[in-house]
């Protein structure tokens, strides 16, 4: 599967995206061919203890499009496009005038004990993890990595969903600027309660005697927890033409 992942950040911060906007881009990204889930990503309303958090707070919003292929994902990032459209601000004053950048990624995804979220749950979320780079050797900054820090993750108290993201070549037409992180992962949790519960449990301290093993990489990394809402492909989009 292959992961589109599209950031606008507020350069002198502040900036929320305001609810009808987000219902706005909601339709829009519903209607991208071949999208087969979208996610919405906004900062806490509240902030949550975690480890990172000297981070900052993060980018004003986020989504990350699921496409079947990359064939698929690269026909929705032609110039005359609603991504494309999105990427200068979609016309909502909520997102016009922010930083936008956008990134093509191979998705792997690691198995939990319980990916159903708790009944009740309304807004998931997610902590989102970057790592520009680079590594010294790619290939083994992989295999370290992808052979090691899931199974960690996975011991985390009520973690719903593991993703890596590692990168990909692609083609696009989008006006927003390309970035390539070397990767990216996610953690997804019922709420940012029961995010904040995991990320100080005892678990950080496996996390961190791995990452002191993790071969030569620069760049260092950067983690955001962020509310997040599910889109759904539009009905039309699965009816035979």
């Amino acid at each position: 599967m292959i992961s589109l992942f599209m950031t606008f950040s507020d350069p002198a911060g502040g900036r929320r995206v305001r609810s009808e906007a987000l219902n706005a881009v909601a339709v829009l990204i519903g209607a991208v061919p071949q999208m087969t889930e979208g996610l919405l990503f906004t900062p806490l309303e509240q902030s949550a203890d975690h480890p990172y958090k000297a981070d900052g707070p993060g980018p004003a919003f986020a989504l990350q499009l699921r496409f079947p292929d990359l064939l698929a994902c690269e026909a929705a990032l032609n110039r005359g496009g609603a991504l494309a459209s999105l990427a200068t601000g979609g016309g909502l004053s909520s997102l016009t005038g922010l930083d936008v950048t956008h990134q093509v990624m191979l998705t792997r995804s690691f198995p939990v004990d319980v990916a159903e979220h708790h009944p009740g749950t309304a807004t998931p979320c997610s902590y989102l993890v970057h790592y520009p780079g680079p590594a010294e050797d790619m290939n083994a900054w992989n295999l370290h990595y992808l052979e090691h820090h899931p199974s960690i993750m996975r011991t985390f108290p009520n973690v719903r969903q593991i993703e890596i993201y590692t990168r990909i070549d692609w083609v696009d037409q989008l006006p927003s600027q390309r970035i390539e992180h070397m990767q990216r992962n996610k953690l997804v949790f019922d709420s940012p309660a029961a995010l904040s519960h995991a990320l100080t449990s005892d678990v950080i301290t496996r996390m961190r005697a791995d990452f002191v093993r993790f071969p030569p990489f620069a760049g260092g990394n950067k983690h955001f927890p962020m509310l997040t809402r599910v889109v759904r492909p539009a009905p039309s989009q699965d009816m035979p033409s």
